[in-house]
């Protein structure tokens, strides 16, 4: 069966770094598009990064580009998020998912990411 497992949320200083990753298993890791989305308290779940299924096409919301950046290691079915920079405003828990086509059909748990001093 399909799983998406994140890791690496944590709690982080302003200014701070972290890395999430996503370990993929239960199909073609490398024949799938991917992205991370992100759900703050109180707000909707709002994308974050997209990576092809080869890694030669990324794309960024607005409000990380600069600042994050999504990759994939295809020989280890896992998908990153390098965020840099971390603001209060990237509290989230964040949550990667396949690709199918046009819209995500798998999702996992998801991670905390609490950015406070």
């Amino acid at each position: 069966q399909v799983q998406l497992v994140e890791s690496g949320g944590g709690l982080v200083q302003p200014g701070g770094s972290l890395r999430l990753s996503c370990a993929a298993s239960g199909f073609s890791f490398k024949t799938y598009a991917m992205k991370w989305y992100r759900q703050a308290p109180g707000k909707e779940r709002e994308l974050v990064a997209f990576i092809s299924s080869n890694g030669g096409s990324t794309n960024y919301a607005d409000s990380v580009k600069g600042r994050f950046t999504i990759s994939r290691d295809n020989a280890k079915n896992t998908v990153y998020l390098q965020m840099n920079n971390l603001k209060p405003d990237d509290t989230a828990v964040y949550y990667c998912a396949r690709m199918s086509i046009l819209i995500p059909d798998y999702w996992g748990q998801g991670t905390q990411v609490t950015v406070s001093s």
